[in-house]
């Protein structure tokens, strides 16, 4: 478990979360990446940092030490330890969680004539296409492309 910090970001080599500071205030003002409407100090950041890493680490599941210890940081972040697992467990579900499918495979541009046809309207100056009765593919595309995790 190792958190590269520097003057203006923490980043863990085990999780996805990060703590960057805010730029625009006059004084130092940190954010963590699932905690992002707090102002925090330095070292509450870093607290939320060591918590996420904690949380991740599944040696500590059963460890009293590890669980008091994200007690600690919680507490120190002012959160109850329930809600930082929610929260984060909630950043993890979105990302892990396949992309949206769009309202239309339809391009803007192309109108309801591409969806009516099933087709793209015809380039100036050739023939309009011909009306077909086959769905349009998910994506309007011959071939989805394979989602891949992480």
């Amino acid at each position: 478990m190792t958190i590269d910090v520097t003057a203006w970001s923490m980043t863990s080599d085990r999780t996805p979360e990060s703590a960057h500071r805010v730029t625009d205030s006059t004084i130092e003002v940190w954010r963590l990446s699932w905690l992002p409407d707090r102002e925090l100090t330095r070292g509450q950041a870093r607290a939320g940092m060591e918590f996420d890493e904690l949380l991740g680490d599944p040696g500590a599941v059963d460890d009293p030490t590890a669980l008091a210890r994200m007690d600690s940081y919680a507490g120190e972040l002012g959160i109850a330890t329930t809600d930082a697992v929610l929260r984060i467990a909630r950043r993890m579900a979105a990302r892990l969680a396949p992309p949206a499918e769009p309202e239309s495979a339809a391009p803007a541009e192309f109108g309801a004539a591409w969806v009516e046809s099933g087709a793209a309207p015809a380039e100036s100056g050739a023939a309009p296409a011909e009306r077909t009765d086959r769905p349009l593919q998910p994506h309007g595309r011959a071939i989805d492309p394979p989602y891949v995790l992480g």
